[in-house]
């Protein structure tokens, strides 16, 4: 038996970093949305075997017990106590990797939900996002998927209506971002002085494309001070988006339009710089069960 999963990537259009507790998670105050740049995962179970085997289209991704996909296996099973078989997970990434659009926790999602169906375990939403819990803080969203804010360590949600249709143009620059030296800066940064996300909210509920772009804010960007994060949002800017900015820890860099031709326009002068550009739109879903096709586009 085997299924594959369309695994969305995520950006934050909010995220305020609000506090650390003494087990060294830090607290945020976010606001996701899952949009359509999918990872394909296919799970696959064989009766004849116990062991779990990863392989995956990226060469720099490791395919062994520290990659989350595998982990979220080893999780599901100890957590349902269901007698495990042999599992094999291919991953075809779209997503890219270390930059902030949840494509490792995405991929850990859909095992869970791709084993949720076919061991039919009957996990709700719930309980399989309490596994992924157990995996990383990502993880749980990447399974409710949608509009929603975010709090705790990530982890404590409320839905928000669906984002209003409009074109996403995020752009990956060469460099990567330590997740773990980013919270480390902001650390020193201090929590004084904090943002709250009640106007981006009233946007999202009022479904203002435009106010949503104004009222995007990411901590991290202030946290880094890449220069370069800087140039691609004002070039974003510069073509028609309502609002740029960085997602999560980064480091890939989005703009929000309510034109087609402008999104376009802004991928035209940006392809000359920078390979990895991408088209997305906002989805209203997490995980869901595909045969064949490709999701999203990665634009030249």
């Amino acid at each position: 038996m085997r299924m594959t999963v369309a695994a969305p990537a995520k950006i934050n259009l909010f995220l305020e970093i609000t506090g650390k507790r003494n087990d060294g998670y830090h607290l945020i105050n976010t606001v996701m949305q899952t949009v359509s740049l999918y990872d394909d995962v296919t799970v696959a179970l064989d009766d004849e075997e116990n062991s779990i085997t990863l392989s995956c289209t990226d060469a720099e991704i490791p395919c062994n017990s520290s990659n989350t996909a595998y982990k979220a296996a080893e999780e599901f099973f100890s957590h349902t106590g269901i007698k495990r078989t042999g599992v094999n997970i291919r991953i075809k990434k779209r997503i890219p990797s270390g930059a902030g659009m949840a494509g490792g926790s995405t991929d850990a999602a859909a095992v869970i939900y791709a084993l949720n169906e076919l061991t039919d375990a009957g996990l709700d939403t719930d309980e399989m996002a309490e596994i992924g819990e157990k995996i990383g803080a990502d993880v749980p969203f990447c399974i409710y998927g949608g509009t929603m804010t975010a709090t705790g360590i990530g982890t404590i949600f409320t839905p928000l209506p669906d984002m209003p249709d409009c074109f996403i143009v995020a752009v990956k620059p060469d460099f990567k971002v330590s997740t773990r030296e980013a919270y480390e800066k902001s650390d020193a940064l201090g929590y004084e002085r904090l943002k709250s996300p009640s106007r981006l909210v009233d946007a999202v509920c009022s479904a203002n494309v435009g106010e949503i772009g104004e009222e995007l804010y990411n901590k991290f960007e202030e946290v880094i001070n890449e220069p370069e994060i800087d140039a691609i949002k004002q070039e974003m800017k510069k073509n028609g988006a309502s609002g740029a900015i960085m997602t999560g820890s980064g480091s890939v860099v989005f703009g929000i339009f309510d034109d087609e031709d402008k999104a376009k326009d802004c991928c035209n002068e940006l392809s000359d710089k920078y390979e990895n550009i991408y088209t997305v739109h906002p989805v209203a879903h997490g995980q869901r069960q595909i045969n064949t096709g490709f999701f999203g586009s990665i634009l030249p």
